[in-house]
Order: C-alpha cells, then structure tokens, then sequence
C-alpha cells in the first residue's frame, strides 16, 4: 500500500462478550491470542495521529426483532460488562477516548458499514485505507472487509490480530480478503 495514503484503524468487535473465556458468544483462546497484538497496534496508530475506530456491536435486552436473535444467544447488550473492551484494549481506549483521532461507533449489524456514519467519518479525513483487526474473522471483519471494497477503499488485513471461532472460517476470509477483495494480509 502507498505510505502516501491517509489511513484508519478499524477494531472490530473486541470485546469481553465476543473474547472472553466466559464471553456470551466467545471465539475463546484465538481471540484471547491476539490480544497484545490489538493493543499494540491501536497504540502505534494513535500515536501517529491515524484515524483509530471502535466499531463495536450493539445490541439491546430482549430485542427480538433483530436478525441475529435466530442466529445467537444475546450478546453485547447495552451498559453490560459483555460489551467493554477485551484485556489490554480497554485501557488503550480509556487512555486515549479524549483524543481527536480516536472514535467510538456503535454499530448493529457485521459490517461497520451498515447503518453508520462510518464512510462519512472517513471521507470527511481523506482517509482511503483501512487496516482491519478484531473479531470474527469470518463475520464482522469479512462483512466489514467487503463493504470496504465495494467503497472503494484500501484494504490491509492483520493477520496477527484477527481471530475467529472457527478455524476454517478463518483461513477461508485470509483467502477472501487477498484474492477477492485484493486486500493486503500483514503477518506482523
């Protein structure tokens, strides 16, 4: 990718409830893996005053009219300790939640895309690269990766710092990401 270009990092779904070993809809010990390697990266973009989002699930208590009710036991419902920030990422964020180049979206379906103010966000700083991390690789990074594409915009794929519950769902999105959406996969 040009080092010319604005870029963005996008944290994806990195929270207790989608990370944690008692998480409601845990990817367990592969997203418990790549919890140095998220912090770490949130820290570089920050400090090298990038665009760094948090496009975090949403969901409200006894929702039944949302789509994933048919697919998932609740998950990432407002004002619960399910929805925080995994680990090392939180403080990164509580850290840094003032900044001017740091932003918090709720969003409500697997594309960070869908139902936000996000391609605003990023158009609005001439940003035309994403670096895509957190959670699942093959659900909210894929559907995030792929609206990203059809916006046109850069894709760079972490991936040391995505994980997913599902081991051949994982690998299947690194192929995806590279060979359908041209994205570039960084191994570190």
């Amino acid at each position: 990718m040009n080092a010319d270009k604005r870029k963005a990092l996008i944290n994806i779904d990195y929270t207790n409830d989608f990370v944690a070993a008692d998480g409601a809809l845990t990817c367990g010990k592969p997203g418990q893996a790549i919890e140095q390697r998220i912090a770490q990266l949130t820290k570089e973009f920050i400090t090298n005053h990038d665009f760094v989002v948090f496009a975090i699930d949403l969901h409200h208590e006894g929702d039944t009219l949302h789509p994933e009710t048919k697919l998932f036991p609740p998950h990432n419902i407002k004002d619960t300790p399910g929805r925080q920030l995994y680990g090392a990422l939180e403080a990164v964020y509580q850290d840094n939640k003032a900044s001017d180049n740091v932003y918090w979206m709720d969003k409500t379906r697997y594309s960070a895309f869908a139902g936000t103010d996000l391609e605003l966000q990023l158009r609005a700083r001439g940003i035309s690269e994403l670096h895509l991390v957190g959670v699942c690789t093959d659900i909210c990074v894929l559907h995030t990766a792929v609206d990203a594409y059809n916006k046109g915009f850069d894709i760079v794929i972490h991936q040391d710092a995505v994980a997913s519950f599902d081991p051949e769902g994982h690998t299947w999105a690194l192929r995806h990401f590279k060979g359908s959406l041209g994205a570039e996969i960084k191994e570190g």
